[in-house]
């Protein structure tokens, strides 16, 4: 009995010690002198990002974002117009690497047994009016709480659409505005 507790235990010594001098021989474990690091989180991070340390999705991945032209979404016009437009709505889904934002019920306080919901669908990052298809549904609801829902073509979808485009060109020419200053 004694034998096999010593053997386990022996075991148990013999992986920490391996994993110990693998870690080391790698490089993981690094000494270093405390007295020349800052004693600040905020200030060790300032300090790492200027030594080139840490790590970053390009470092991870090897090449920038999945075809080599990714946007992010702040930077995006249409995405961004897209937003600012429907800020008073609840939204339910919001996914930039799909090109969706879909809103959640919404119910003006006159017409408490209607609501509208809304999906907005980028099919390109330029501002051209086939490049976003807004989608609007209505539910109708009676007494008893049965609803029905449809798409709707209503003068709501022409309006969002339109004021999308115009938002998003009115902010690419403010960030043209900006490149040009600097």
């Amino acid at each position: 009995m004694k034998l096999f507790k010593y053997s386990k235990l022996f075991k148990f010594f013999t992986v920490i010690f391996i994993a110990i001098f693998f870690l080391n021989s790698c490089g993981l474990y690094q000494k270093t002198d405390q007295r020349n690091r800052p004693a600040q989180a905020k200030d060790r991070a300032k300090q790492n990002i200027k030594e080139g340390r840490g790590v970053s999705l390009k470092s991870i991945i090897g090449r920038k974002g999945g075809n080599g032209t990714f946007e992010f979404s702040s930077s995006n016009p249409m995405w961004r117009a897209s937003l600012e437009i429907l800020d008073f709505l609840p939204l339910a889904t919001v996914d930039y690497s799909g090109g969706i934002i879909i809103t959640d019920w919404y119910t003006d306080s006159q017409k408490a047994n209607d609501s509208i919901k809304i999906t907005v669908r980028f099919l390109s990052t330029e501002i051209l009016s086939n490049s976003v298809k807004v989608i609007v549904h209505t539910k109708v609801c009676d007494n008893n709480l049965n609803c029905r829902v449809k798409e709707t073509n209503s003068k709501i979808k022409e309006e969002l659409t339109s004021s999308i485009l115009k938002k998003a060109a009115q902010i690419e020419s403010d960030q043209r505005a900006k490149k040009k200053k600097k």
